[in-house]
């Protein structure tokens, strides 16, 4: 082979191998998740960097291009237990929820504020306030929450009704959080009918539940432990478990605290017609935790080349 013949073909494969490198990234998309990262207290973590989280679809590494924090305004379905189960408990649960309701509805760094709409589900579902961040309708909202004589919970069905509502108002950044004791459920919609429904609206739940687990052996309290236990770990959520509802404030104040001081983190993805089934965050040093709620795909764009 000549040396003139072997430089050329050099040259061919220099250019096949530059353009297969530049190809996937003209072609990247922008993907992003609501990520919240807190230490083994629960507090949330502040400073986070582009290094501090790996973000993985289906398992698969994917480069995180930056980390903000997140300043989009979110719209928060306050589920509230309003069964007969709360009759002991009515006065530490109005008690703990303004501070939280008020926490939320305060202006962030950009000025913006989250709405908040409150529904109780007992004996059905029922919106005691729309979503406003007027202080005085969310005021008038918690004053209605007393226990409903000789009803059952329906914390499934509500769950399935506000992310309902989550799409006909094209909900940004939605988020639910209930608040409930350990009781039957009476819901009509099962677990496999909610699941998808709440991963496909890309809305983190966060559920504080007061009291025991509940083993009960019917279908309603088996799907409502599914709904509880799979729906807040994958649509990025938590789960508390609070003996008593003396604990509720404390714990709602750290959950204010966790949803306020959350980030946008921002991650290239491959242009592909098949989208991923999972993705996860995860932070890098041990000692955190990180959770991570996709951003609707309407928001995001493509890299430019």
């Amino acid at each position: 082979m000549t040396l003139r013949l072997k430089s050329s073909l050099a040259i061919v494969v220099l250019a096949v191998v530059a353009a297969a490198g530049s190809h996937p990234s003209a072609q990247a998309l922008e993907r992003s998740l609501w990520v919240s990262v807190v230490d083994q207290s629960g507090a949330p973590v502040t400073g986070l960097g582009p290094n501090d989280v790996v973000v993985r679809e289906d398992n698969v590494s994917r480069e995180v291009l930056r980390v903000v924090p997140a300043e989009q305004p979110m719209q928060i379905a306050l589920l509230v237990d309003t069964s007969q189960a709360i009759r002991n408990d009515v006065a530490n649960i109005r008690n703990a929820l303004p501070a939280f309701v008020n926490e939320l509805i305060k202006p962030n760094e950009a000025g913006l504020r989250n709405e908040i709409a409150i529904v109780g589900f007992g004996d059905r579902p029922t919106i005691l306030t729309e979503y406003t961040f007027d202080p005085a309708a969310l005021k008038k909202g918690l004053g209605r929450i007393f226990p409903t004589p000789g009803s059952g919970a329906y914390l499934v069905d509500a769950i399935e009704e506000v992310v309902t509502g989550f799409k006909k108002r094209n909900a940004s950044r939605p988020v639910i959080v209930a608040v409930a004791m350990e009781a039957r459920d009476l819901s009509y919609r099962m677990y496999d009918q909610v699941l998808p429904e709440l991963k496909a609206a890309d809305a983190p739940f966060y559920a504080l539940m007061i009291g025991t687990p509940r083993t009960g052996i019917s279908d309603e309290e088996r799907s409502r432990q599914i709904v509880l236990d799979r729906g807040t770990v994958e649509s990025g959520g938590n789960r508390e478990q609070l003996l008593t509802s003396m604990a509720l404030e404390p714990h709602l104040k750290q959950l204010a605290d966790q949803l306020t001081h959350m980030y946008r983190v921002v991650y290239a993805h491959p242009d592909s017609l098949i989208p991923p089934e999972k993705v996860t965050v995860a932070a890098k040093n041990p000692a955190l935790t990180a959770r991570g709620t996709p951003v609707k795909e309407q928001n995001e764009t493509k890299k430019k080349p």
